[in-house]
């Protein structure tokens, strides 16, 4: 069999400091330098501006285990407050666990939930807020992370069968790339400013 290592292997274009990729064509990945080494990004020339980032995902699982969080019936006790103080604490330390992010002040880090008997799942999502150089779309992402993990180890007593499901990004505002807003889905109200 041919080696198709090189043909299935994609192109990637390091971006200079100024966001241009090498060659001039935008769309490249900052976090290679100009030779295809990792590196982490200079901020220190990017203006302070304020940034938010808006992230959902859900953990499915039984009804019958939904009802017992809802009820706060789990041995262990209040999973969604446990949760929700899981993604908060995650969402400041995440430059400690994704290598290339920066250590940012935030804040805010907002984390709420949507559960639903009927469908068998809880949803979660969480807002980070900065004023920064950089954005909290990654705080924001681990933060719904952590608190999908300390559900299912509050709730695993009574339900292995758990699955962590479609963490993403929801929206993010601010920065040199602008605002983003994922079709087809909208920002819980109760986590937007009055």
């Amino acid at each position: 069999m041919a080696d198709n290592r090189t043909t299935m292997r994609p192109k990637l274009r390091a971006v200079t400091g100024d966001g241009a990729s090498k060659g001039g064509q935008g769309g490249g990945l900052t976090h290679l330098d100009a030779r295809g080494r990792i590196r982490m990004v200079d901020v220190g020339e990017k203006a302070v501006t304020r940034r938010e980032a808006v992230a959902r995902g859900a953990v499915r699982m039984a009804p019958a285990t939904v009802g017992a969080i809802v009820a706060g019936r789990l041995k262990k006790g209040e999973a969604l407050a446990a949760a929700r103080i899981a993604g908060i604490m995650a969402a400041k330390r995440t430059h400690e666990l994704i290598p290339l992010c920066h250590q940012i002040p935030l804040e805010v880090v907002e984390v709420d939930f949507r559960p639903n008997q009927r469908q068998g799942l809880i949803e979660i999502q969480a807002r980070a807020v900065t004023s920064w150089r950089t954005g909290v779309e990654m705080e924001a992402m681990v933060a719904v992370s952590a608190a999908a993990l300390a559900i299912y180890d509050m709730a695993k007593a009574i339900d292995r069968a758990m699955v962590i499901d479609a963490v993403r990004l929801v929206s993010k505002e601010g920065g040199r790339s602008g605002d983003y807003k994922r079709p087809g889905e909208k920002v819980w109200r109760e986590l937007r400013r009055p």
